[in-house]
């Protein structure tokens, strides 16, 4: 049986935290394992340059995320990773879309309308983002892209697109992509209890030194409860983050320590240090291997470029000739 084709990337822009990983990068791994899946994972460096213009950053950022990817357990002989911008099919399928897609229609976007509601200037890359993601996804065939609930307006748009070119042009040139949701994903809250974000500031470094996850798991935010009160554990924010790392067993023991009390936020956040330090060492001395390997991580970005651009190719090819260039 042949197997489904799924899309997916991360923009490198700074430094992954906790929450990348069980919000996204976890789900990667896990769809890898069973088997089931075509499985195509990118560096959405093009993405990015819509708030990352600065060189340095850029390339540290994207090294840093490819060397992520493969501590995580990302497997290159199951899945095919590349950079974006290694592959320029993307750009020009994005401008193929850009003169079929109206302005009213983009001005629908989350995106645009969260910058806009910012009163930010608007660059075109932002205003575009949607259509750079439909080329991102109907290149291949895509058959799912996982997504968060509140990413699925991206698919939505995607499928919208490439239907508008089938029809335009009277052929069946791309295939509509369906959103893949993760139900059971939760949303990783930030040491100050908003969603954990770079942009909040309110993050625990993923593959960060020793000293920066202590500061940050020592900084999340508590009440003024004393040790012997009475804790609801679903409002406790250590605990919402220990929940992710710790077993079964360990969980329900801190519950009942922070209902019956007797456990203080101190002790629980030292509890949460030891669990994440064990849970992500060995992904962790897996990244610093990578990261003392560069030639090899180029060696794998190199491969999964040359396999990309062969499926690219021909798929422009018929883009073109539906469009009569």
């Amino acid at each position: 049986m042949k197997k489904k084709i799924l899309v997916s990337g991360i923009k490198p822009t700074g430094q992954l935290h906790i929450g990348n990983y069980f919000g996204a990068m976890k789900q990667f791994v896990d769809l890898q394992n069973t088997g089931e899946f075509e499985i195509y994972i990118f560096l959405a460096n093009y993405h990015a340059l819509n708030s990352m213009q600065d060189r340095e950053g850029m390339k540290k950022y994207s090294f840093d995320l490819i060397c992520a990817y493969l501590a995580i357990g990302l497997d290159p002989k199951k899945v095919t990773l590349y950079k974006q911008s290694d592959i320029p099919e993307f750009a020009e399928l994005t401008w193929i879309f850009n003169t079929q897609t109206t302005m009213p229609y983009l001005m629908r976007a989350h995106a645009f309308k969260d910058a806009e509601a910012k009163s930010k200037e608007i660059s075109v890359g932002t205003f575009n983002y949607p259509i750079l993601m439909a080329a991102d996804i109907l290149m291949y065939d895509a058959d799912i892209v996982p997504v968060g609930k509140d990413q699925k307006q991206h698919v939505e748009m995607a499928r919208e697109i490439g239907q508008k070119f089938n029809r335009i042009y009277g052929v069946d040139v791309f295939k509509d992509p369906q959103e893949y949701i993760v139900e059971d994903v939760e949303t990783v809250p930030g040491i100050d209890g908003q969603k954990m974000s770079k942009s909040y500031n309110n993050v625990i470094p993923l593959f960060g030194t020793d000293e920066e996850v202590v500061k940050a798991i020592m900084s999340i935010v508590t009440d003024s409860k004393s040790p012997e009160d009475s804790k609801n554990p679903d409002e406790v924010l250590v605990y919402q983050m220990y929940k992710l790392v710790a077993s079964e067993d360990e969980r329900e023991k801190m519950r009942q320590s922070l209902e019956k009390g007797g456990l203080g936020y101190g002790e629980a956040k030292k509890e949460l240090l030891r669990k994440i330090l064990e849970y992500f060492k060995p992904m962790r001395e897996r990244y610093e291997y990578f990261q003392k390997n560069p030639r090899k991580v180029e060696s794998i970005l190199k491969k999964g470029a040359k396999q990309i651009r062969k499926k690219t190719e021909a798929k422009m090819k018929m883009v073109r000739e539906a469009a009569g260039l």
